[in-house]
């Protein structure tokens, strides 16, 4: 046997293995997307993948929402939510790590690593804190809880990530954008940030998809039915009935995971670059 056939019968049984591992993987999100479309005595009582009697109504129906709220106020509270969450940490979180690797300053080591301690912080340590200070700051039933600390980078898993990703870019590009008249900030926005655009995709997608599927920080922060996001619109739905209609909670789960991957796939290619080119290579 040639080398070249053996290296295309093993380029055929890892490509076999991986679509089998993405099969398995995806099969939960298959599952519930075809069962959007079945009666829910056909959820419960059928193994069958594809539904033997279609529904096709439950989209429109689920879309009435709850009350006189549909989904269209729980898409545009939602977007209100974390478009500015995202845009912010993106911002700030590169800022912050452009100077941890840029410049020399007092403290600098004593900085980074009370920044780096705060990532081992756990969530359930500091919620109770949080919530007493944005009580204070009457933040409450807003958004503002989420927009506020990311404006300030007070997500240092992003910023970590980004000085990686400075640290490998020439400090030669710097010191030739200053010689051409380039301010500190001029550096930062005309040459850093155009080169970083892996990072900052990678974080801005991390961040999107972690804003929009935090369940948890919602309802502590929001108690207000009409700034429900879409994560606690899903959630009140298994509450005002007795009788929960599955199939229109599954097809607005279906419909809810569609941002997400629309970015994903839209941004891949800048993903996968800066996660291997960022702090998460190790």
């Amino acid at each position: 046997m040639h080398l070249s056939e053996k290296k295309k019968i093993h380029s055929f049984v890892t490509h076999l293995g991986m679509i089998c591992i993405a099969l398995v993987t995806l099969y939960p999100l298959i599952w519930m997307f075809f069962s959007s479309f079945k009666p829910d005595n056909e959820i419960f009582g059928s193994l069958s993948l594809l539904p033997k009697e279609p529904v096709w109504d439950n989209f429109s129906k689920g879309w009435k929402g709850v009350g006189r709220i549909t989904y269209t106020r729980f898409y545009a509270n939602t977007f209100m939510l974390v478009l500015p969450t995202v845009l912010f940490t993106v911002f700030s979180s590169s800022l912050v790590a452009y100077g941890f690797a840029r410049f020399r300053f007092y403290l600098k080591k004593a900085l980074f690593m009370v920044m780096l301690s705060t990532l081992l912080l756990p969530n359930a340590v500091i919620i109770i804190p949080r919530y007493l200070l944005f009580n204070k700051f009457g933040w409450l039933n807003s958004y503002l809880p989420f927009i506020i600390p990311a404006a300030f980078a007070c997500t240092p898993f992003f910023i970590y990530m980004m000085i990686q990703f400075f640290r490998g870019l020439p400090t030669d590009l710097d010191e030739a954008a200053a010689i051409d008249g380039c301010n500190t900030f001029d550096v930062y926005w005309r040459i850093i940030l155009p080169l970083c655009k892996p990072a900052l995709f990678s974080a801005a997608i991390f961040q999107f998809i972690w804003t929009w599927n935090d369940f948890f920080n919602s309802l502590i922060y929001i108690n207000s039915v009409k700034k429900y996001p879409i994560v606690l619109a899903l959630r009140m739905s298994l509450d005002v009935s007795s009788a929960v209609n599955w199939n229109q909670v599954l097809a607005m789960s279906s419909l809810s995971l569609l941002p997400g991957i629309v970015l994903f796939f839209s941004a891949q290619k800048y993903f996968v670059e800066g996660v291997s080119a960022g702090g998460l290579k190790g």
